[in-house]
């Protein structure tokens, strides 16, 4: 029977509970920590719950299990877990709690520097020459890129195979690169490509999904899938059932009638990732780790003992961490699903929505959820991913919010969209490049004002490294909420459209369509306009005299034009602001 506990104690607001898309304070909701895969629109869903959450009074608790918890945050708490779930009870202010829990968990992953300059992906790049004509595209429109990501680089039989090679497997049994043959592949020369991405000042992360995938009869069957799921179920590299059968994902889900690796098998870690290994010889810089959500039902069963009930929610967390374990320094890991312990795996993205205003201000609070729960790094998709292409206006404002986010990129749905067998889309131009959005556009400007934002971005790169190490070492967010700063301010406890970046910057991000005014509320100190109302235009000069200085505790009404408004906390006192 499940435990339930009621928790009477005062409080004014509640956060953590992993990414939520619905709500950053969770007095008066009730979640269930559940990982659940949802395109678009998720609500009250999440790709990454975590059983973890702390009060403005300074009470604190994280339940470590992977199974089902629920927790309503009423008048009173209560909390409802499995029998036997071990609790952990922290007290104090936010910044210690939070550094308490992830202690608790593994030690944070700081990434390399060159993730928090400006990425470029798209599902539609599926050809080397694709690739060629972005890098060709960002030179000639002026756009610095630290990271191009590419989805459809693979067979997608094997998420290990460039799609087209010819495989040849050698005596001793390893993948190797001289063991394929590129002749008639949409990536004719790999190595070259690679290596003029790297000249152009950009890393390359490739898409991985954990699936022994099956066929569908509408695509050509492919001889190396079926050696691989054939190893899979004759030496249980996959998840069993417990009558001994082969696990495999439900119908009407993704990837459905698919085998899923089975994690917790030392052999299985070996033959995943001995596939791998020449990519990582060949020059890639990581890799982008989608979906992971495939436990369900509760006949699954994994070699470590664990069954279905505990590994619906590890599952994802077990699989990003193998991956953050197989990779080399230097190298990153971009995933959408997680658990208790997503801070150390290191970066997570929104996953998967519509380009909405209402999609973009979930955005923000999955952002800022997560980071109440000690998710230090994360970011979105520019815009949005999937159906119509983001207005103009959209694209701009969400260009705004991300270039302040620890992570800044813009990606695109496959050519035609998601659902192109089914039903028409809005064109089958449907990339989300900052040029191609430039076409739908009446502002002949509008591109400049783009590549602003792209600029002051790298601009901003080095204060946001330098808050990243502090952030990994010192277990605290790089992004978060007023709140967590000035938790003793009731006025900041229902804010979740401004945030701070470090210690230092307000960021106020317009949310709202055909809007250029917004209300904002300053905390306590005093600070610094970084732009100018009177002539529209940005300064991160410290201290700049020709900007405007307000005093906190007070709400302001400004006009920021096609800019978004953001505010430098000043010092007070001896006080160090890094």
């Amino acid at each position: 029977m499940p435990l339930a506990i009621l928790m009477q104690l005062p409080y004014n607001a509640a956060f953590g509970g992993g990414e939520r898309f619905n709500t950053v304070n969770l007095k008066g909701y009730t979640i269930e920590n559940v990982v659940e895969e949802k395109f678009c629109n998720q609500g009250e869903r999440t790709y990454c719950p975590i059983p973890f959450f702390f009060t403005d009074t300074g009470f604190g608790l994280f339940a470590d299990t992977g199974k089902v918890t629920r927790f309503e945050f009423g008048e009173d708490i209560l909390v409802t877990l499995p029998p036997h779930t071990p609790l952990f009870v922290f007290s104090g202010s936010p910044q210690g709690i939070l550094q308490a829990y992830i202690s608790l968990l593994n030690t944070p992953q700081l990434p390399p520097d060159w993730v928090f300059l400006p990425w470029v992906s798209a599902n539609r790049w599926n050809s080397q020459k694709r690739v060629e004509e972005q890098l060709q595209l960002l030179e000639e429109n002026d756009f610095p890129a630290g990271v191009i990501v590419l989805e459809a680089w693979s067979d997608e039989a094997t998420f290990y195979i460039w799609n087209g090679a010819e495989y040849v497997p050698n005596q001793e049994g390893n993948f190797d690169y001289s063991d394929f043959s590129f002749d008639n592949s949409p990536w004719p020369e790999p190595l070259k490509m690679i290596d003029r991405i790297h000249k152009a000042g950009l890393h390359l992360l490739l898409w991985q999904v954990p699936v022994y995938k099956k066929i569908p009869p509408s695509e050509p069957p492919n001889e190396q899938n079926a050696l691989d799921r054939q190893q899979a179920v004759s030496e249980k590299l996959c998840v069993m059932n417990s009558d001994g059968s082969p696990y495999v994902i439900p119908d009407n889900r993704w990837f459905s009638g698919s085998e899923v690796p089975d994690f917790t098998n030392p052999k299985t870690l070996d033959a995943w990732f001995s596939r791998r290994k020449y990519l990582l010889k060949m020059g890639i810089d990581g890799f982008k780790t989608d979906g992971g959500e495939f436990i369900y039902g509760d006949s699954a069963l994994f070699s470590d003992g664990s069954d279905a009930a505990e590994m619906k929610n590890r599952y994802p967390q077990l699989y990003t961490q193998s991956y953050t374990d197989f990779l080399p320094e230097n190298t990153a890991l971009f995933s959408r699903a997680g658990y208790s312990g997503a801070h150390a795996t290191p970066i997570l993205w929104a996953g998967d929505q519509c380009s909405t205003f209402e999609e973009l201000r979930a955005q923000l609070r999955a952002g800022l959820s997560s980071a109440m729960s000690g998710i230090i790094f994360w970011g979105f998709d520019i815009g949005g991913f999937s159906g119509e292409l983001p207005t103009p206006e959209l694209y701009l404002r969400a260009t705004q919010l991300a270039c302040f986010c620890p992570i800044m990129q813009w990606h695109s749905e496959p050519e035609g969209g998601q659902f192109r067998e089914i039903r028409e889309t809005y064109l089958a131009n449907n990339e989300r490049s900052p040029w191609n959005i430039a076409r739908f556009s009446d502002d002949p400007e509008y591109l400049n004002k783009i590549r602003f934002y792209h600029k002051l971005r790298v601009k901003l790169q080095p204060y946001i490294r330098k808050q990243a190490r502090l952030a990994t070492t010192q277990h605290h967010p790089l992004i978060y909420p007023l709140a967590y700063r000035y938790r003793l301010d009731t006025h900041t406890h229902s804010i979740e459209d401004q945030f701070m970046l470090g210690e230092k910057y307000l960021v106020c991000p317009i949310l709202w369509e055909s809007t250029t005014t917004r209300t904002i509320y300053l905390p306590e100190g005093n600070w610094h306009s970084c732009l100018n109302t009177t002539t529209n235009s940005f300064d991160f000069t410290p201290n700049n005299t020709n900007y405007a200085t307000f005093t906190g505790n007070q709400t302001i009404e400004v006009s920021s034009g096609w800019h978004i408004p953001v505010f430098e906390r000043l010092k007070q006192g001896g006080e160090q602001i890094t």
